[in-house]
C-alpha cells in the first residue's frame, strides 16, 4: 500500500528555508528522534494577537497537503495556506536579545510585537 508520502508529487515550494533554519530544523529532528516519515508542517492557524499565528513543527502528512522538498527537508503544508504564506521567509535566529524561528512574510499586512501572528 503507498503512503501518502509516495503517491504525492512535489511541485514548487511557496516557502523558502534559510541555511541557519535548516540547520536548527536538522538538529531538533536528531535532538529529539522525529521519525522519517514525518515532516516539516508549515501552515497558519486563526489566533494570536494579529488574527493570524504561523505554525511550524514536525508531522505527518494529511490529506490536503502539499509536499515540498526544501534544502533537503520535507516540508508539508495544507493547500487552503497557500495564500497566506506564498513567497515566506523562515529564517532562525540566534542572538543576544532574539532566539528562535522568524518569519518573513511578504503577505503579512501587520505584525505583531512578538513576530509569531500577522494579518493579512
Amino acid at each position: 500500500m503507498e503512503t501518502l508520502l509516495e503517491k504525492t508529487t512535489a511541485v514548487s515550494a511557496p516557502v523558502s528555508l534559510t541555511a541557519g533554519a535548516v540547520e536548527q530544523l536538522n538538529l531538533i529532528r536528531q535532538e529529539q528522534n522525529i521519525p522519517d516519515d514525518h515532516c516539516l508542517r508549515v501552515g497558519v492557524k486563526g489566533g494570536g494577537c494579529s488574527g493570524f499565528s504561523y505554525v511550524l513543527g514536525f508531522d505527518e502528512p494529511a490529506e490536503n497537503d502539499e509536499i515540498f522538498e526544501i534544502n533537503g527537508i520535507r516540508v508539508v503544508m495544507n493547500k487552503a495556506h497557500a495564500i497566506y504564506l506564498l513567497g515566506m521567509e523562515v529564517d532562525f535566529v540566534s542572538g543576544l536579545q532574539n532566539r528562535g524561528f522568524t518569519f518573513n512574510n511578504p503577505n503579512a499586512a501587520s505584525t505583531c510585537g512578538c513576530g509569531t501572528s500577522f494579518s493579512a
